[in-house]
């Protein structure tokens, strides 16, 4: 005897299938910049990134190595964990749009003998060039000569706007269009301070693909948000939604002032929605570590990983 469906999925009205889409962990560089948490050891390090690698994360960030000695030697070891043990993760490094950060990951590629993408950033919205005392020539100078730099000792060159969510489109226009001109293959929008809505997450990204296709290059978009608005989770989806490639997270949601997406209930709601095909199962002892390295209480009421919300 057939039965009639038991539940009836409204949320299936309104919401395409969007192509695969990958995740970035950015826990152990993005994460840890919140201010009431935990360096974790570096064997916590090691297990964490085991554990990406076992839920479905196809990125992770290794840091910013030009922070400092231990940052670098975190940074080599790290990526020479993810060649011996074979983990399928792309890694990343974070820099600002000076060489003299980049070069630190240059170095960190030839000693580990492991491919990295350097993320540079640089802040473009008004307020932000406004606080810096910059002007839309000095950050777009600033960015050719990074992504130069970069090309040059080739690697793959991402490049973030930092505040995307709050600059124009005549200044994201010649910027954008400057770091693909010198090679960037990828755009990551950033919504820094946790400015936007669904709507203008969904916005900009469709710009920003239209834009991209005007000009027949083959470059992805990345998204990369916060939770100031408590809207982080919704955010990230929108951008799933609107064509981006990939979204960045951090587990349990951490990061600077009220945090990042989070990568589990991201990728909870992304198997929910039937856009991830992927074996969860170790997803609570992804959790339990990044609570256990970084220092942290998870909350009793914490969705589906703990036991009051089980």
């Amino acid at each position: 005897m057939r039965h009639p469906e038991l539940v009836f999925d409204w949320n299936r009205e309104g919401w395409s299938s969007p192509p695969s889409v990958e995740i970035n962990d950015e826990t152990i560089r993005d994460g840890l910049q919140s201010a009431t948490v935990l360096d974790p050891t570096l064997d916590q390090k090691r297990e964490l990134l085991d554990l990406m690698a076992g839920i479905g994360v196809r990125a992770a960030s290794l840091g910013l190595p030009a922070t400092g000695q231990q940052a670098f030697d975190d940074v080599v070891a790290l990526a020479r964990h993810v060649r011996d043990a074979r983990l399928e993760l792309e890694i990343n490094c974070a820099a600002r749009t000076l060489v003299r950060d980049i070069e630190p990951i240059v170095e960190a590629v030839q000693r580990s003998g492991q491919p990295m993408v350097v993320h540079t950033f640089i802040g473009s919205s008004p307020i932000r060039m406004w606080s810096e005392g910059w002007d839309l020539d000095f950050v777009c100078k600033m960015a050719c000569s990074a992504i130069d730099f970069t090309v040059r000792q080739g690697l793959e060159v991402a490049f973030i706007t930092e505040d995307t969510t709050r600059s124009s489109p005549e200044v994201l226009t010649p910027l954008f269009r400057a770091a693909i001109d010198h090679g960037a293959t990828r755009l990551v929008l950033c919504d820094t301070v946790g400015h936007a809505t669904s709507d203008g997450t969904r916005a900009l990204v469709r710009w920003v693909r239209s834009l991209i296709a005007k000009t027949g290059a083959e470059v992805t978009i990345e998204w990369h948000g916060h939770d100031d608005r408590g809207l982080a989770l919704t955010n990230a989806l929108a951008a799933i939604e609107s064509g981006a490639d990939r979204v960045h997270a951090c587990g349990l949601g951490l990061g600077e002032r009220a945090g990042n997406t989070s990568t589990e209930l991201l990728l909870l709601n992304m198997k929910l929605l039937g856009w991830l095909d992927r074996d969860l199962s170790r997803l609570d002892a992804y959790v339990q570590k990044v609570a256990e390295g970084c220092g942290v209480t998870v909350p009793r009421n914490y969705r589906l990983f703990d036991a009051g919300a089980r």
